[in-house]
């Protein structure tokens, strides 16, 4: 029997019998061990497409794209044929690409484009609607990264597990249905007729159907990249723009490219660390993080201590500051890539650092380098050793809210992304500047940071997170865990997570994640508390002592960990 029709029997299978004995009742796993392959995402049936795609001969690369596809239909809140993303992939041979597939500004934006008459900022257009919508990356993306690395090499394979899910339906977890019944609203105001998400009152255990979107899929498996930006598709997204108010164009659409990106990379405590460039923020972040806390003993001083969380908050308040005056597109804006990560200039930041008083925000600038949202994120490796960490984005939860008429699909609200106004925070309170305004053509700034860790040539880490601004402390605070405090990967994701980011200057806190008397100590040293509900949905697998893989979800969500 062909190889194919058994992959997608199998596959079919898979997605009946995992949806129809209990509807809604999902089973994630947060901790497994296995031998041979391992994937963790934020839904349990794309957890185990993945698992079907390694199983088959897929690698690391091949489960990811069918992956990102069924998340795509399973988790509409984030997953996405309408937004962007990063990947970035360690072969077993330890060579690393970075893959940008993030959004772009149409040509037809300007950097007052959120102004009003008076040059105040309108951020609701920013954040909702048709002109809130930058032009998706993910398809190509996926495209590009099945040319280059797939060892299965037939684009269908991948395609046909998503259009399944779609033409079949999903069964809704109680998480997915409260979250499409609170954006009921903001779907019928944007779009201004009813959509597949607003057809009823969800519950759990309801089937969402979603035949358009099944149809779009369809258009992509047989077309590859020109399914989405050419044709059908194209015109659909630019009737609907032209229904919205909304300014991409179908040359925006026909002249996206995905990028091959530079990794940067850095050691921490003896273990290599891989991570994104620009204009992605996490990775120049990232490094300023480890490096600035690697000079203190993290262990002795104790886990989640009053020492030990004054001394990251610092780190995050001059890492911020800096993210907001420097960082953006590098093919635009000269970003002092090089200064920023330089460890002089590390310690120059660090060298006011005090253990007994918190700064002032108010009182620290960004440094002056010299150069020489909604979210979600999968981790995957396979048998072989290839790794892949995935974080892709709509931005806010369900994007823009404008689903495209007769493509089924969300776009996203990534043009707040950019610095609509200097001074304006965004949806997620991050300051920007001259380097991130909104120019054509140009990438927003972003806070994903997949990353990949190795120790002495081996894999040892893959980790990533949605979570908008937290992203680069959650993923800094989860390598802390394994590395210095040695947790498994479950253990680390698990853990309560605090946050600064220069403005506003207080630490958010998940509420009840640090004790009443650690908050007291550290209001005494000067802090300010912001409590807010759980964040972040992180994905680890880490490689064991004796070479078996350990996948780590979030129990924040209904992450699932799977492997064979």
């Amino acid at each position: 029997m062909n190889r194919s029709l058994v992959l997608c029997i199998i596959l079919s299978l898979l997605i009946s019998c995992k949806q129809n004995p209990e509807p809604g009742k999902h089973s994630p796993v947060k901790s497994v061990v296995e031998n041979n392959g391992m994937v963790v995402t934020a839904h349990p049936v794309a957890t185990d497409i993945g698992v079907e795609i390694l199983k088959a001969g897929g690698n690391a690369v091949d489960a990811s794209i069918a992956v990102q596809f069924a998340l795509a239909v399973c988790f509409p809140v984030a997953g996405n044929l309408g937004g962007g993303g990063f990947m970035l992939y360690r072969d077993a041979g330890g060579q690393v690409a970075a893959l940008d597939y993030r959004e772009t500004a149409p040509s037809r934006s300007t950097k007052d484009m959120y102004l009003d008459a008076k040059g105040n900022a309108v951020t609701d257009l920013s954040q909702h609607g048709h002109l809130a919508c930058g032009i998706p990356g993910t398809v190509a993306g996926l495209y590009e990264a099945f040319q280059k690395y797939s060892q299965l090499k037939d684009w269908k394979k991948l395609v046909e597990p998503a259009i399944l899910l779609a033409s079949k339906g999903v069964v809704l977890t109680a998480k997915e249905a409260e979250g499409l019944n609170n954006n009921r609203e903001l779907f019928l105001k944007v779009n201004k007729e009813p959509t597949v998400f607003t057809d009823k009152e969800w519950k759990e255990g309801d089937l969402l159907i979603q035949a358009d979107l099944a149809k779009t899929l369809e258009r992509i498996r047989d077309l590859g990249k020109d399914g989405f930006y050419k044709g059908e598709t194209a015109r659909y997204i630019v009737e609907e723009m032209k229904r919205g108010g909304g300014i991409i164009s179908s040359e925006d659409l026909a002249n996206y490219q995905a990028k091959w990106r530079t990794p940067l990379s850095t050691m921490y405590r003896g273990y290599k660390v891989h991570l994104m460039p620009p204009p992605s923020s996490g990775g120049v972040a990232l490094i300023q993080l480890l490096e600035s806390v690697e000079p203190f003993d993290l262990r002795k001083m104790g886990f989640q201590s009053v020492s030990i969380i004054h001394l990251m908050v610092e780190a995050e308040r001059r890492v911020y500051a800096d993210r907001a005056r420097h960082l953006g597109d590098g093919d635009f804006y000269q970003v002092p890539v090089e200064g920023l990560t330089d460890s002089n200039y590390i310690a120059m930041r660090m060298k006011d650092f005090d253990p007994v008083q918190a700064g002032r925000s108010s009182k620290l600038d960004a440094g002056q380098p010299k150069e020489s949202d909604q979210t979600t994120h999968l981790s995957i490796v396979d048998k072989h050793g290839n790794a892949v960490a995935v974080t892709t984005t709509l931005n806010g939860g369900y994007g823009s809210s404008v689903v495209v008429k007769g493509a089924g699909f969300i776009l996203n609200n990534e043009m707040d992304d950019f610095s609509i106004k200097p001074g304006v925070a965004n949806l997620y309170g991050l300051i920007g500047a001259e380097a991130n305004k909104i120019e054509p053509g140009k990438r927003m700034l972003s806070s994903m940071t997949p990353t990949i860790v190795e120790k002495d040539g081996k894999l040892k880490l893959v980790v990533g997170t949605p979570g908008g601004s937290t992203i680069i402390t959650s993923v800094f605070q989860t390598i802390v865990n394994i590395l210095d405090f040695q947790m498994d990967a479950a253990a680390a994701v698990a853990q309560p997570r605090f946050h600064h980011q220069w403005l506003p200057d207080s630490i958010q806190v998940e509420k009840g994640g640090l004790s009443d008397t650690v908050v007291a100590q550290l209001k005494s040293k000067g802090h300010a508390f912001k409590f807010r509900k759980q964040y972040g949905r992180v994905e680890a697998i880490l490689v064991t002592p004796d070479g078996r893989l350990q996948g780590g979800a979030d129990p924040r969500g209904d992450d699932h960990a799977a492997g064979y």
